[in-house]
């Protein structure tokens, strides 16, 4: 019986990302980052439940990757479609006083295809999940930013408008150009060469863990001192802490969560 509990839980992920998916089309970005948050969640706990139980399985590692398809693949990609649709409309004014148009109507399909480039980002997500079951070399640290934390990344970006925006923030984050470059840059740190660091304790020694426990105290204060913003801060200084302390180890085989 224990042995499905990491799948119970990877299904629930699954779960919270197909809601997500739904409210992401409807522009209620909220609530979608809200499914989103909950799936990762869930996301973090299955391998850890598989790990404490002993019950890893290939079902699990491939049951997982296709959840984080859906929640960390799928709905980034819908966010940055409409991002794109209504940084070329009125739409985000009306998103902002909760009337939730549909930002790209259907009949301006034919002549607006720049929303469309923001589901690369879904595109590169299953491009680095499939690589990532193939590789073995992934198990106490990653190569290439991971789907749920690029999920966060882009997510983000419409809780700073609705709830942390500035005309000169929002400015930045509805131009095309730091969208499409966004974009770029989040398929390229997918599937980069990159070596990230994995949040996941073998042992609760500082002394084996002092990249994540060093990592964790700042993120920490940035959430309580940025708040929103700290995600999107939290993101790059991920990125520059594991660069910067070169995490390094024998590699084995694991799962994004």
């Amino acid at each position: 019986m224990k042995r499905h509990i990491p799948n119970l839980l990877t299904l629930l992920n699954v779960f919270c990302g197909s809601v997500a998916v739904i409210f992401a089309i409807q522009s209620r970005f909220e609530l979608a980052a809200l499914w989103v948050f909950a799936g990762i969640f869930f996301d973090f706990f299955d391998g850890l439940a598989a790990r404490a139980l002993k019950v890893k399985s290939d079902l699990g590692l491939q049951l997982d990757s296709l959840a984080d398809m859906i929640t960390s693949g799928l709905v980034p990609g819908i966010v940055m479609f409409r991002l794109l649709g209504m940084s070329a409309t009125d739409g985000w004014n009306m998103a902002l006083s909760h009337t939730y148009p549909d930002a790209l109507p259907l009949s301006d399909l034919s002549q607006n295809l720049l929303p469309f480039a923001g589901l690369l980002i879904t595109l590169a997500s299953a491009y680095r999940l499939a690589k990532f079951n193939l590789d073995t070399r992934q198990a106490d640290s990653f190569i290439g930013l991971p789907t749920p934390a690029n999920a966060l990344l882009i997510v983000s970006l419409p809780l700073l408008l609705l709830y942390q925006g500035s005309d000169y923030l929002n400015a930045i984050i509805l131009n095309q150009w730091f969208l499409l470059g966004l974009t770029f840059v989040s398929c390229y740190l997918l599937n980069s060469r990159l070596p990230l660091f994995a949040l996941k304790f073998r042992t609760w020694r500082f002394k084996d863990n002092a990249v994540r426990y060093i990592f964790l105290t700042i993120s920490l204060f940035m959430l309580l001192t940025l708040k929103l913003l700290a995600i999107p801060a939290i993101i790059l200084f991920y990125i520059v802490c594991s660069i910067l302390f070169r995490f390094s180890g024998e590699p084995k085989t694991g799962t994004e969560g």
